[in-house]
């Protein structure tokens, strides 16, 4: 567990280090790096890096140092990455086609609605077509004499989770008990017991779906597309430059920030191959025509569903990692101190300076080595 940054305030004396003293260099005055000249930090240090030259508040003014406080080097794992947006939606997307022409559109579903297995997917002449899950759609009429097949194989599994025909093997063999299982089935459902199942009784989905569009009317006939579904399961889609594309590795974790603020977890679940050019509008370019850099399409698994609500379609960022440093010692950014022959130190409050090489920065602070740092020792940081 990163350690949080405590500040003890106080003032450092104001020091000249001797010709003789053995340390680093520190220009005139509490944290002056230059003899009468500013030293230029530049890169990522810029923006923490404590650089600051001898001053005086008036004419003839001694030296005044900054008002300082102190961190703990810690030992912390430290994880860089970089940000990128995404859209909060569900998983897969499926059309519903009229299987047949001919026959009227008597019920549809509404919009956001779940359809679970054996539950009514729509309904066609006032007879309902129930979801069934599978990888395969029915797609000739099932009866006994039929040959062998996975179609077989989805009716009997979907038969025998409903609760008929428990004795059913599972293989793609329509027996007799096949048979009397469907005509079970068909009377529960106030249909005629035939024990034969058309293509178009049944709708063969995956798993259960969650309705996104109605392009079906009722009361008009059942032809072309009649809903368009997708799964249930939530997940973040990302449009990842291709020039970032090495930041998505399947299965590793990733912090997605939702609408307000609150982050969750999730993981990289799916890389696309394919790469495409971004879209762009204007007079001369329509919309979908080639520009800017092309993307590939990433998906994210959330961990914890429950926590993103029912958004759908929402705005997010989704942080991924570029870089990680596991069991390091590290001080807050501030910490850093530019020396005059170069390089950069920390200080401790007792004034000794000791020299550090820098590795990664996240999560405000940075990876420090050098010899005589140790973890627990306390460095000085300029209070804001």
């Amino acid at each position: 567990m990163t350690e949080p940054l405590t500040l003890t305030t106080g003032e450092a004396p104001d020091e000249e280090p001797g010709e003789e003293s053995g340390r680093p260099s520190r220009g005139r005055g509490r944290h002056g790096f230059l003899l009468g000249a500013a030293v230029l930090v530049t890169g990522a240090v810029a923006a923490g890096a404590v650089v600051l030259s001898a001053r005086t508040d008036g004419p003839g003014a001694p030296p005044a140092g900054p008002r300082t406080g102190t961190a703990t080097v810690v030992r912390t794992d430290l994880v860089q990455s970089e940000r990128i947006d995404g859209t909060l939606g569900y998983a897969d997307a499926y059309t519903v086609t009229a299987p047949r022409a001919g026959g009227i559109v008597t019920w549809l579903p509404d919009v956001g609605v779940t359809v679970a297995r054996g539950e009514r997917a729509y309904a066609v002449d006032g007879v309902a077509v129930p979801l069934f899950y599978g990888e395969t759609p029915l797609y000739r009429a099932l009866e006994e004499g039929v040959d062998d097949g996975p179609d077989v194989r989805v009716l009997k599994r979907n038969l025998k989770a409903l609760g008929y025909g428990d004795e059913l093997a599972d293989d793609g063999r329509f027996s007799s008990g096949t048979a009397e299982a469907v005509r079970d089935w068909q009377e529960d459902r106030g249909r005629e017991r035939t024990g034969k199942v058309a293509p178009g009784d049944v709708l063969v989905e995956p798993g259960a779906v969650r309705v996104t569009e109605i392009p079906g009317i009722v009361g008009a006939p059942a032809e072309g597309p009649l809903l368009y579904l997708s799964g249930t399961r939530r997940v973040v889609t990302v449009d990842m430059p291709v020039g970032r594309q090495q930041l998505a590795r399947n299965g590793a974790a990733v912090s997605v920030r939702l609408p307000g603020g609150k982050a969750t977890a999730g993981k990289v679940s799916r890389v696309g191959t394919v790469a495409r050019a971004a879209a762009t509008g204007g007079p001369d370019r329509g919309a979908g025509s080639p520009g800017g850099d092309a993307t590939v399409p990433v998906e994210v698994t959330l961990s914890k569903p429950a926590e993103v609500g029912k958004l759908d379609g929402a705005p997010v960022q989704v942080d991924f990692t570029s870089e990680r440093r596991d069991d390091v010692l590290a001080v807050p950014v501030p910490a850093l101190l530019a020396l005059a022959e170069g390089g950069y130190a920390v200080e401790t409050p007792e004034g000794r300076l000791v020299p550090v090489t820098l590795g990664v920065f996240a999560q405000g602070r940075v990876e420090v080595a050098g010899a005589g740092l140790r973890e627990g020792m306390r460095v000085e940081v300029p209070l804001p």
